[in-house]
Formats: C-alpha cells, structure tokens, sequence
C-alpha cells in the first residue's frame, strides 16, 4: 500500500494527489454547508429588516460569492503539487480570469440592484423598465472596463498602451457610426434629465401623440389618429417639446362679440354675467371677463379662466357647457352674437349736382349775328 502512495506521477506521489484532493472535498463541503444553514439563517434575518440592501447584499453574495470561494479552493489545493511552469502559468491566469469575472458581475449586480432600488422607490413610472435598463447598462459599462482593466494589468499587458489602442479604434467606431452614438448619449440625456417619460402626451413641432416606449436609439409615439411615429432620440433632444401629462391645469382665453344695437345697460351688464356661467362649472377657477375692444363689427369680450384638470376632454366638455349657456341668457336678455357685416350708406347726390351744375356760354355763331346788327 505504502509502495502505491509513493508512485510519482508528475512530480507528484499519489499521496500528495489523494491529500489535495481530500482537502478541496471537504473544504467545499464545509462551504456547501455553511451555505445550507448559516447563510440561509442570515437571509432569513435579513428579509424581516426595513432596509432591503441586505437582502440584496446576501443575494449577490450567495450567487457570485460562493463560486469565488470555491476558485480560491481549489487554486489553493492545487498550489500544494508541484507543477510545471507552464502549469503554473496556466492554472493562474485561468483563476485569475474566472475571479475577476465573477467580482466584477458581483459588484455590478449588487450596485445595480441598490441603485434600482433607490430609484424604484423616489420614482414610481410606468418607464420603471427602461429606465433601469439604462441604469445597468451605465453601471455594467463602468464596472466591466474597470474590471477588465485590472485583469489584464494582472496578466502583465501594458494597461497603458491597451488604452491608447482602445483610443484610437474608439475615435474611428465614433466617426463610422457618429449618429447612432448620438442617439445613444441623447437616450442617457432622456434618462438623466427625465423631459418626458412613457405615457405622456407630448407635441413636437407639427406631430403629437403619447409616448410608448423610450429605446436606446428611437422613442416611439402613437398618435391620435392611431399610427406610431418614430423620432431619433436625437431629434427628440434638440426639438422643443410640449408635455401636456406635466400639466396642472389649463389656462383657457375665449373671445365673444355682440352687435353694435346692443344697450348700454347689457353692455354694462355682460362681464358680471359671463363670470357668473364660467364659476358655475367644476373645476374652474374664473380669472378675468372684459369688455375688450370694438370690432369691425362687433364688440368685443375677452373671458380668460382656469380648467383645474389637464384631461383635454375635460376642458372641452366644461367650454361646451359655458358657450350653451351664453347662447341661452343671452338669448334671454335680447343680446344678439355678432357676426360680421357690412353696412353701406347711399346718399342721393342728383340734387347736389344740378345746383351745382356750370351754366353754358353764348355760341360762337349767336354772338356774330349780335355784332352784324349793330
């Protein structure tokens, strides 16, 4: 038995193989258990608390932590044979790859999840999906370039020159492909700066219609008519934007004329009355109703007020009702809507040009018959 276990095979005795192997088994075994019941029992802990970073932290833990542990175990037991340089070489750069993979997802995986939930909870969107997305995109591109960075300053590459590689084949993919980075920096914009969001209402120059989805190159709006439009995001950014959903109320200006034949006293009398039809509606906050101006043909007033709600229908509904109810006591008081007209006055002048009508000189010939019976 003795003979067996001092076989050399690679440098190595038997021996050395079953100890190295004996101690990664139960070394993984003792992390399989502290798994199964010191860990469970933390999480368990962990989900009655108020915070949910823990939880998150322990999740992230669980999934990318226990598989470094059982690296580094595994690294180690082997380290106790004596290898090859090559071997050596090797069996490093692959733990040292496999390491860094995991730490960088385990970074990038618990910061995403701690920054998703602060933002989950301070904003509560209905964009909540996209939104995230490009928050662990932003946060994935950071870590793996960092990560990567160390990794390859670990296996001994010039980090310094790797950059400047990186550099300059960055400043010819930036010239090849300029328009759809700048789409991409304006969904970053979009998602920073947070103008619009999906669901609202939005009108761009001669097109409107309500956001459906926000993507990393193009938004995508439904109009009212039922078709989609799609805007670059670049477009998006550099136009100016009217966002109705942001709206807390409307400001509304209407103007009304009557006649001319209309009585000092209705005339006197119609802005009281037309703030009293504009505060019988809900919601509505009355600003101003004056008699403005004279018209070509009408006088004219001017009723400015406020709809306490951003529904367009909602407005439309309560203006309806407001021009029903001019219609109806004006009707009542014998006040008459203007419209326009003409008026066109005749003046008989065949009088005036009679009386002033040249009175005709003598002939020519009546004048020599004068003289030659003189």
């Amino acid at each position: 038995m003795n003979e067996v276990l001092e076989r050399i095979y690679f440098h190595n005795t038997v021996k050395d193989y079953i100890i190295v192997v004996a101690c990664i088994l139960v070394a993984l075994l003792l992390v399989r258990l502290f798994k199964r019941t010191i860990l469970i029992k933390i999480s368990l802990w962990t989900e009655k608390t108020k915070f949910k970073f823990d939880n998150y932290l322990i999740g992230s833990f669980e999934r990318f932590g226990i598989p470094i542990i059982n690296i580094c175990i595994v690294y180690v037991g082997i380290n106790y044979l004596t290898l090859s340089a090559r071997a050596d070489k090797i069996i490093d750069i692959a733990t040292t790859v496999a390491i860094t993979i995991l730490v960088i997802r385990f970074v990038s995986s618990a910061l995403s999840l701690v920054v998703g939930a602060y933002f989950t909870r301070k904003h509560h969107t209905a964009s909540g999906a996209n939104e995230m997305g490009a928050i662990n995109l932003i946060i994935g591109i950071i870590i793996w370039f960092i990560g990567l960075g160390f990794l390859f300053d670990n296996l001994g590459y010039d980090l310094t020159a790797i950059i400047a590689g990186l550099g300059v084949g960055g400043i010819a993919v930036a010239l090849a492909a300029q328009n759809i980075l700048g789409d991409l920096f304006n969904y970053f914009v979009i998602f920073l700066d947070r103008p619009f969001e999906v669901g609202d209402f939005l009108v761009v120059g001669n097109e409107n219609g309500t956001v459906e989805h926000i993507g990393v190159k193009t938004t995508r709006i439904r109009t009212l008519s039922g078709e989609q439009l799609v805007f670059s995001n670049s477009d998006l950014t550099s136009s100016r934007i009217h966002n109705f959903k942001t709206m807390q109320k409307r400001r509304v200006v209407f103007k009304i004329g009557v006649t001319y034949q209309t009585s000092y006293e209705n005339v006197e009398k119609i802005p009281e009355l037309l703030k009293s039809i504009v505060e019988e509606q809900e919601p509505v906050k009355f600003d101003r109703a004056h008699f403005a101006s004279y018209g070509d043909s009408s006088l004219d007033y001017e009723i400015v007020y406020y709809v306490l709600d951003p529904d367009y229908n909602k407005y439309m509904d309560i203006q309806q009702a407001i021009n029903l109810s001019i219609y109806k006591q004006f009707a009542a008081l014998g006040i008459e809507i203007a419209f326009p007209t003409r008026t066109l006055f005749v003046v008989n002048q065949q009088e005036d040009e009679q009386e002033k009508e040249p009175v005709q000189p003598p002939s020519r010939q009546g004048s020599e018959q004068q003289s030659i019976a003189h």
